[in-house]
């Protein structure tokens, strides 16, 4: 998996406030799946909780969100969910 590339499908990036998540879809190699970034990643990478701008937060820290998420997908392709979340990080 570390080779791979995740790309964020435009469009499919929301804020779930209710369960302290920012989902989206994102695609490796022609497979969709679908993503759960915890709120704990992004506060790990930005040293604030998200309030009310965890989306710009998403998008701030890309980069290494991607990358965990790429991790978490490669323990278990099969879910139906891939929850990303700080212990996803190097």
């Amino acid at each position: 998996m570390a080779d791979d590339t995740l790309t964020v499908i435009k469009g499919t990036v929301e804020d779930n406030i209710g369960e302290r998540q920012v989902e989206f879809v994102g695609e490796v190699d022609g497979d969709e799946y679908q993503f759960a970034v915890q709120y704990d990643l992004l506060e790990a990478l930005s040293g604030d909780a998200p309030d009310g701008d965890a989306i710009d937060m998403f998008e701030r820290y890309s980069d290494d969100i991607l990358e965990a998420a790429l991790a978490a997908l490669g323990r278990d392709m099969e879910q139906s969910l891939i929850v990303v979340s700080e212990n996803d990080l190097d």
